[in-house]
């Protein structure tokens, strides 16, 4: 039986499956993640924390027009196979392979903006969406920021720059609690009791 993850080409591809399929893709998406790190080693819990949200971001948004950014390559393993490059993904991080983090020569429709660390991807998205304003180019932008990558000190400047210009972006949190050892500080500690609030997880309940 033909494996979901042999029929992805490109996010079209991904969005012209069922719903009820995404779980068995992300499933498979897993199984390709650990066989190939095992091997070529690489950056494994945090690919397999963001399986799932970067089917959704592929599914609900029309990449590659709709502009995508990871703000840490360590998450971006997913993105890599749902983009054309599953067929490719055992060469990871060997010579001649493919990257370890998203790189614009490997994959410049997906890939618009090479990274390796974190605290980048608000800013060089909201200096899309302003190079899009001056263009009349309406696509949306989409950074995806982990809670440890927020915490930097380019990414606080870059939300209140966005916020103060009240440009249309789009930022997505992705709270896995870590960051290369356990987050710690404020900001660490304030997502902790957010995400442990009663009320909030209600929320999320009902919404889910």
């Amino acid at each position: 039986m033909k494996r979901l993850i042999d029929t992805i080409n490109s996010p079209a591809d991904l969005r012209k499956l069922m719903l009820t399929e995404l779980p068995v893709l992300a499933q498979e998406i897993r199984e390709e993640i650990i066989s190939t790190v095992s091997k070529t080693g690489g950056h494994l819990s945090s690919s397999l924390g963001a399986v799932e949200l970067a089917i959704a971001i592929h599914y609900s948004f029309d990449t590659p027009r709709d502009r995508l950014l990871w703000d840490v390559g360590h998450q971006a393993y997913a993105h890599k196979i749902l983009t054309g490059r599953a067929k490719h993904f055992s060469t990871l991080r060997q010579l001649g392979g493919l990257s370890g983090f998203p790189n614009k020569d490997e994959a410049g429709e997906y890939d618009i903006f090479t990274c390796g660390h974190s605290s980048t991807s608000i800013s060089t998205g909201l200096g899309l969406v302003m190079a899009g304003d001056l263009d009349k180019d309406r696509r949306k932008v989409i950074a995806v920021i982990g809670d440890a990558a927020l915490a930097g000190g380019m990414a606080f400047e870059a939300l209140n720059h966005a916020g103060q210009s009240k440009k249309k972006m789009i930022v997505i949190l992705n709270d896995n609690e870590l960051s290369i050892t356990k987050s710690v500080g404020a900001l660490s500690r304030y997502l902790n009791r957010i995400i442990t609030n009663p009320a909030y997880n209600k929320i999320r309940s009902d919404v889910e």
